[in-house]
């Protein structure tokens, strides 16, 4: 980790250490009206980098259209193919079926009031209605704005008031969760309220909420408007739509997703058509996608790993995507690419693993499976070498980014050799620039060297919504996004994470900041101090750890710490292991040791982490 490798770092010789100058800013550069082509290279022909500095291909140029453009050019190539199947809702949609539901709900969006820019949000899992929303707010310019399913009253005031959305798409409930129960707490107004016209105290911004109805709920809920109503008030020949797509333009913010912030408070990353759509296509020619392949996308949509790895790379390739469930289901997604006879199949470790493990995997036909992606967490090597062998995903690809690259910056192809494909995060992807530097002096370092990997591109954020001070910590002057993940470079340009120099734990391909659950558990009465950090865990890659310091004459429990939580936050951001204890370790300044937390944790309950790529 971090704290390790900084004293190796400082015995290296200066001259191993800094191995190349290069121009600061070598063409790559999205603000001030710069060029933005990186040099062209080839890691596999090129000679050997000479310095942790690596840029993509160009001979295939980038999009230069609005998502909704692109995709109604699609549509008239082939509008009788699949473009959808909700295998759960037991939903088919052609090219051209997607075409006309999207349109209409793009012109009852209209319908409401809503303008160009403005904001409407979904929480809701994956569904059919999930992939009409994403394409009907892209082609009347309205920012989509994800919230995740796991989020809780207090996460959702944030959410709603920070981007100030003034329609919210929402399932009424699933499994034990009361969705229409936490708005209706949130927003009591919405009680007596006619739909569309709620005046909330809490929520001042939102108008109209909309639920996800399904056939034959007789019951109508009071104040809201049901999503089947919405969309038969469209019409799909309305004239605005055209009128409108017009004036779009491909560098205007289409998408919000929210990150956690080591401040405490998530921060709304903001993605233009330009940033998603590109990304989409090129990992899907990274996976090698055509019109013949048949996508299985169980991760979630409210990610970027649904909505760009999944959604977008396959509609920029003519190819059909699948949901096999709403929530992640092993068996469904087993079952679902066995009768759909997909051939490319996504996840994160800890869903390959579940599959891979279930008591009836031997009894399903994989043999369409071809590719896929591994990504949202550290993947373990020998998971790879699994899902290569047993799943016939031979040509399944590793892809690494964040948010805020929309996502991808490296990813394997399915051509990779296979000791790079099982044991990196591929190269760089086109049209951007990887590099590893020293966090401290900022210079960019020899191949094999740790350091902070950066990216620069069309694919870095707009940035994040009415923060420019952060946006402003995360890219700097030159255009390069700073990941806070620490990684090699080897003399190919293939990158190795190793590490991240950011707070942050990832559990199940879900990004934590601890600061963020600190904050909120320094709010419960008898608590006095808190330290959150992440432990190996076999199951999630990482859980989290709180250790507690009660105030003074106060006991507390796990289970009332838990009861805290519960609602309030996320269930995956509740920790699993708490300890109360009466001091931390701490430097001889005074700065807490949280590395020092976690391998004492390790030791106590005899975890060690996994190799992963």
């Amino acid at each position: 980790m971090w704290h390790d490798l900084q004293p190796m770092w400082r015995t290296r010789m200066a001259a191993d250490y800094y191995a190349c100058s290069y121009d600061a800013s070598p063409g790559l550069r999205p603000f001030g009206g710069i060029d933005m082509t990186p040099t062209p290279a080839d890691a596999l022909s090129a000679p050997a980098l000479t310095c942790s500095l690596s840029s993509g291909a160009t001979d295939v140029p980038l999009i230069e259209q609005t998502l909704g453009d692109f995709f109604e050019a699609m549509v008239a190539r082939q509008p009788d193919h699949e473009a959808l199947v909700s295998a759960h809702q037991h939903q088919r949609y052609s090219y051209r079926a997607l075409q006309t539901a999207s349109n209409q709900l793009a012109s009852a969006l209209l319908n409401l009031g809503l303008r160009p820019g403005e904001r409407v949000g979904i929480w809701s899992h994956n569904n059919a209605q999930w992939l009409l929303m994403q394409l009907a707010t892209a082609k009347v310019g309205l920012v989509l704005v994800n919230i995740n399913p796991a989020y809780r009253v207090a996460e959702l005031d944030y959410a709603l008031n920070k981007v100030a959305c003034k329609v919210l798409v929402t399932m009424a409930r699933f499994k034990t969760s009361d969705y229409l129960g936490m708005l209706r707490e949130l927003a009591p107004e919405l009680n007596t309220a006619q739909p569309g016209a709620l005046q909330s105290a809490r929520l001042p911004h939102l108008r109209t909420v909309v639920w996800l109805d399904e056939p034959g709920q007789a019951n109508d809920e009071p104040g809201l408007l049901r999503f089947s109503t919405l969309l038969a008030s469209g019409d799909a020949t309305d004239p605005r739509l055209p009128a409108i797509a017009k004036l779009l333009h491909p560098t205007d913010p289409i998408n919000i997703q929210f990150t956690s912030g080591t401040t405490g408070f998530p921060k709304g990353a903001t993605l233009t058509h330009r940033n998603i759509l590109n990304n989409g296509f090129f990992i899907g020619e990274a996976m090698k996608l055509t019109s013949a392949d048949r996508l299985c996308i169980p991760v979630p949509l409210y990610h970027c790993f649904g909505m760009v790895l999944g959604n977008l790379a396959c509609l920029t390739h003519g190819a059909t995507i699948v949901y096999p469930s709403d929530g992640f289901d092993a068996l469904a997604v087993l079952q679902t690419v066995q009768d759909e006879k997909c051939t490319g199949l996504h996840g994160v470790p800890t869903m390959f693993i579940a599959e891979l493990d279930h008591p009836r995997f031997h009894e399903f036909d994989l043999s369409n499976l071809r590719t896929g992606i591994m990504a949202g967490s550290p993947c373990p090597i020998e998971v790879m070498k699994r899902v290569m062998r047993d799943m016939h995903m031979q040509e399944v690809t590793i892809a690494y980014g964040m948010t805020e690259t929309s996502p991808v910056s490296c990813q394997s192809s399915t051509t990779t050799p296979l000791e790079k494909r099982v044991a990196t995060v591929g190269l760089v992807q086109p049209h951007l620039q990887v590099k590893v530097i020293d966090p401290v002096s900022g210079e960019t370092v020899a191949p094999g060297v740790s350091g902070e990997l950066c990216t620069r591109g069309y694919s870095v954020m707009h940035g994040y919504w009415e923060d420019p001070g952060r946006t402003a910590e995360a890219i700097d002057a030159e255009g390069w996004m700073h990941t806070g993940d620490l990684a090699t470079m080897d003399i190919e340009g293939y990158v190795n994470i190793v590490g991240r120099i950011k707070d942050m734990v990832i559990r199940g391909g879900e990004n934590i900041y601890p600061r963020e659950i600190e904050e909120f558990l320094y709010r419960h009465p008898q608590i006095q101090d808190v330290q959150v950090v992440g432990i190996p865990d076999p199951k999630y890659g990482e859980e989290l750890c709180a250790w507690i310091i009660p105030k003074p004459g106060q006991t507390l429990n796990e289970d009332d710490v838990k009861a805290f939580c519960k609602g309030q936050i996320a269930h995956y951001k509740v920790p699993r292991y708490i300890r109360f204890v009466t001091e931390f370790p701490m430097t001889v300044t005074g700065k807490i040791q949280k590395f020092k937390i976690r391998d004492d944790m390790k030791q106590q309950l005899g975890l060690q982490e996994d190799k992963t790529a």
